[in-house]
């Protein structure tokens, strides 16, 4: 079974990235609404960072930025200009490939990025979890997602707590999420972080103001430290972490397509001069 989506569109590409452990479900929205205003759209299964119908073997950060590169090349061989996005970690995966291919990329879309897990939601235990890195530890235990599991809307978050329940997968992803996956997203983190003067992309970072997951300092540290001259931040006020399929998605998606458009044109204008 194709895990991924891909939908056809204009000359112009977009690749987003879902969150850890996720799965295309989170971004089908915003996708969707991409093709809609012209765009052709991928949201890549990448083996060892989503899941399917179920979890298998987790593997290196540096295999999630290498499938996501190719995902990227390829998008770039058969489309004008290819801008990238992403959710919570895929937001930091895309920040991951921007410092490399700043060049080539003609914006950035920044969902709920994270760089600190600093949220309302997040528990003050959190501070032990360098503990659970080590290796004899981080190969068993699995951490299990909490309600509002990321989701502001009541009737959503019910139904997702159903399908973690059933199935142990939902649109906001995994019931549970193995250490070995936390612990790679976190050295990802690290080298986002570290990369961010590299970062020379037209760049959208969206947040929201009550995210659960990733508090405030996420967003602003990108802003602060990102070396592009092109930045805005957007927060918003009715959403939690999972912004993409929470109560704002629709000015979310309205937001991403009005930088796109703008950015878009401006990069192949510099390459026509």
């Amino acid at each position: 079974m194709d895990y991924n989506l891909n939908l056809p569109g204009g000359e112009d590409a977009v690749l987003l990235g879902h969150g850890l452990c996720g799965n295309a479900l989170e971004l089908t929205h915003l996708a969707k609404r991409l093709q809609q205003a012209g765009y052709s759209v991928r949201v890549p299964f990448i083996p060892g960072y989503g899941v399917s119908g179920r979890l298998a073997r987790i593997r290196s950060h540096r295999d999630w930025l290498a499938s996501f590169e190719r995902e990227f090349d390829d998008l770039r061989g058969k489309h004008r200009s290819v801008s990238v996005g992403g959710l919570c970690i895929g937001a930091t995966l895309a920040l991951a490939l921007a410092a490399r291919r700043a060049r080539d990329i003609a914006a950035l879309l920044l969902i709920s990025t994270t760089l600190y897990y600093d949220g309302w939601n997040i528990p003050v235990t959190r501070k032990f979890l360098p503990l659970a890195y080590l290796p004899g530890i981080r190969h068993w235990y699995r951490h299990r997602e909490t309600t509002p599991y990321g989701i502001k809307n009541p009737r959503l978050r019910e139904w997702v707590a159903e399908q973690m329940g059933s199935t142990g997968v939902s649109a906001a992803g995994a019931a549970h999420l193995p250490m070995t996956a936390v612990y790679e997203a976190q050295r990802l983190i690290w080298k986002a972080r570290r990369a961010l003067r590299q970062v020379t992309t037209p760049t959208l970072i969206m947040h929201a103001v009550e995210d659960d997951v990733a508090g405030p300092r996420s967003p602003r540290h990108v802003l602060a430290h990102i070396a592009s001259e092109d930045v805005e931040l957007r927060w918003f006020h009715d959403s939690y972490h999972m912004l993409t399929i929470d109560n704002e998605k629709e000015d979310v998606a309205r937001a991403a397509i009005d930088f796109l458009h703008l950015r878009t044109e401006n990069a192949l204008n510099k390459e026509a001069a």
